[in-house]
């Protein structure tokens, strides 16, 4: 399925692109233009909110908008025409801003455009899941100066626009000079999901058309179990049919809603996301909690040490990032714990290396996005990443491959003013560790009732591969260090 489709009157019609990993659909924040509007190749026209982020969308031609065909707050279904555009080089038509509607979506997909449609198949990455060429999710700069630096070639406008995912591939080439035919070809979001899954792009097999490596391709490399295969290919046939005669019943019971007693919130986005994985790991992995409450003094004696330290300037120092290096620091010493659960291989999955998840509450709800290979990075290193981490989040402009890989997490409810918790798995984790709020409390140190900073952990794990003396260990070894730093040295 491609993104794009062109008819007879020189009009472009642009689809809702799948920007994630297998999303089917999205909703559109704001749009950037409207009906008259001139945009050019690359730039961004609206925003959307998938089940994972809020993603920017760039339009991959140049026109006058003739139509936008959902209004904000709508959600469209990938493959959906979602904004026309006039590539003709005249102004919009007149009857583009009534079309600003959902009632044109039926005819803007006629089947005429098969030929431009042949034409696009080959620098498209379709057949393995459908994936669109364009390039969204990764940042809007990015694209865009990947896409225009390409080689002064007179190319006729319909073939340089059906080609539109080449000549992205192609640009990146001609940085390097025609020598360098060794570099594997691949689009920069796929570049990027390489970089993000430690994949070595050389190594890597290519399925797509001449020889391109695709999304697909890097996935198969990084895990090569084809586990997930068969669930897309039996999920759709009852999926459609299924749901639609239930859903008209839903509604039924909002003939006795009070809208001045009562406000309902459409369940979507994040949150019907959030909803879903909860739901579903709460009940598939046995869920195991376990406390300690420990004397944290010495660890924010060092956090306002390290605040001074030269090393550190500019970087984001707190209790959380102590906790971070600790929680390493424990699966260093007792690795089995990172791994995962494969149901259809009835396989455990150890993991040798660390993404750590840190849950991040946002305007849109809460995400866990991850360090990737956290556990290589030095005391520094993991405060910058942790700061860009919570910043983005924070702007709403976590990236879906921000969110994906994530070994282990840590959610801080401290926060909040709260002691303790027993946090739901992150699914597809084997634990999640729950900081509570860090307070200055009676304790008995050195003999003596003292003043002291104390503070609760709780840590949960998946029980099937997590027993009770590893999970034990590992949450005692993260105290451990929390009460005595210089652990960090001794241990690390």
């Amino acid at each position: 399925m491609t993104t794009m489709t062109e008819n007879a009157s020189g009009l472009r019609e642009f689809k809702m692109p799948d920007v994630g990993e297998g999303l089917t659909e999205a909703e559109i924040l704001k749009w950037y233009v409207q009906p008259g509007d001139t945009v050019t190749d690359g730039q961004v026209v609206c925003e959307v909110e998938t089940a994972k982020a809020a993603v920017e969308l760039p339009i991959p031609f140049t026109g006058v908008v003739a139509a936008l065909h959902f209004p904000e707050g709508t959600t469209v279904d990938v493959g959906q025409v979602i904004i026309a555009v006039d590539v003709s080089g005249g102004t919009a038509p007149a009857p583009a801003a009534p079309a600003a509607g959902q009632a044109p979506v039926a005819p803007a997909a006629p089947a005429a455009p098969a030929a431009p449609v042949a034409e696009a198949a080959p620098a498209e990455e379709a057949k393995p899941e459908g994936r669109k060429p364009v390039l969204v999710g990764y940042g809007v700069a990015e694209a865009s100066t990947k896409r225009r630096p390409r080689k002064g070639a007179e190319v006729p406008a319909q073939e340089s626009e059906t080609l539109y995912a080449a000549t992205a591939i192609q640009g990146e080439l001609n940085g390097h000079g025609p020598a360098d035919r060794q570099r594997p070809l691949a689009k920069p979001p796929v570049r990027k999901l390489a970089k993000d899954l430690g994949v070595d792009l050389a190594t890597v097999t290519p399925s797509g058309p001449d020889g391109i490596i695709t999304r697909e391709d890097v996935h198969a490399a990084a895990a090569p179990a084809p586990a997930p295969a068969p669930a897309p290919v039996a999920a759709p046939a009852p999926a459609p049919q299924a749901p639609a005669p239930v859903q008209p019943q839903v509604p039924a019971p909002a003939a006795s809603y009070d809208g001045a007693r009562e406000t309902r919130i459409p369940v979507k986005g994040v949150r019907k996301a959030i909803a879903t994985a909860m739901v579903g790991s709460a009940f598939t992995a046995p869920h195991v909690t376990e406390f300690v409450t420990l004397d944290v003094t010495r660890t924010m004696r060092l956090v306002e040490e390290l605040k001074q330290d030269k090393d550190m300037q500019g970087l984001r120092v707190n209790p959380l990032l102590l906790v971070a290096k600790a929680l390493l620091v424990a699966i260093k010493r007792n690795p089995a714990v990172n791994a995962s659960w494969d149901e259809a291989n009835q396989e455990i999955v150890q993991k040798h290396y660390v993404n750590l998840g840190i849950a991040a509450a946002t305007p849109r709800g809460l995400i866990v996005p991850n360090i990737k290979d956290a556990h290589t990075k030095t005391l520094p290193q993991l405060a910058e990443s942790l700061g860009e981490l919570v910043a983005t989040a924070r702007e709403g402009k976590t990236s879906p491959a921000a969110m994906q890989g994530g070994t282990v997490t840590i959610t801080n409810v401290g926060v909040f003013g709260v002691d303790t918790g027993t946090p739901i798995l992150n699914p597809g984790e084997s634990a999640i560790l729950a900081v509570g709020a860090i307070k200055l409390q009676p304790w008995v140190h050195k003999g003596k009732v003292k003043p002291r900073q104390v503070t609760t952990l709780a840590l949960s794990f998946d029980h099937r591969l997590v027993d009770g003396e590893l999970g034990s260990r590992v949450l005692a070894d993260t105290a451990a260090v929390l009460e005595q730093p210089k652990r960090l040295i001794t241990w690390a």
